[in-house]
């Protein structure tokens, strides 16, 4: 009876690690990233691409005046598939997935352009300087929705792994109770 019951402590014991090991702390603004106040402007493009490139020229003229207010992500699609699943994966979230499928793609906040014309620079210009005058805790930015998908997927996998893990324990441990009763009963 004394194994029977360490069977059924460490039995415990490997029950509750599962969730002491997946649980997840928030995580904290810091005042570091509320002082950042650069705007974020996602730029999908790719190498060879003849608007894309006048779109770079055309964010250097404005960097002297404007580059302060803020930062480029730049993502090459055409030879970067990582890059090309994730201009996807954005466009998805922004509900524009039948029409983001070419480069140039600018994101800012929650403004988007497909492709370079006279008109998005102005626009563009508008958004960076609306976006710059939020407070960073108000700003909206496409990759955190982007993101939380990923998240949402991993702890949907990760709550599956769990509940396996759970089982097989659950079998192991029943099977192992079953084979020291029936000896115990036949001894």
């Amino acid at each position: 009876m004394k194994k029977f019951k360490y069977v059924l402590l460490i039995l415990l014991a490997i029950l509750v690690l599962p969730f002491t090991v997946f649980a997840d702390g928030e995580e904290e603004v810091t005042e570091a990233a509320e002082e950042n106040k650069e705007v974020i402007i996602y730029f999908f493009r790719g190498e060879g691409c003849s608007h894309c490139a006048e779109t770079e020229e055309w964010f250097k003229s404005i960097e002297e005046e404007y580059g302060s207010k803020y930062e480029i992500k730049d993502y090459e699609t055409w030879y970067n598939e990582d890059n090309a699943n994730l201009m996807t994966k954005v466009a998805k979230v922004r509900g524009e997935e039948e029409t983001a499928t070419g480069v140039p793609y600018i994101i800012i906040g929650d403004k988007s352009w497909i492709g370079f014309t006279e008109e998005y620079k102005d626009q563009i210009i508008e958004k960076i300087n609306e976006m710059y005058d939020k407070p960073v805790s108000e700003r909206y930015d496409v990759m955190t929705f982007v993101n939380n998908a990923n998240d949402e997927d991993k702890e949907k996998s990760s709550s599956s792994d769990v509940l396996a893990l759970i089982i097989i324990i659950l079998v192991a441990g029943g099977t192992g109770a079953g084979i020291y009763f029936a000896r115990k009963q036949n001894a």
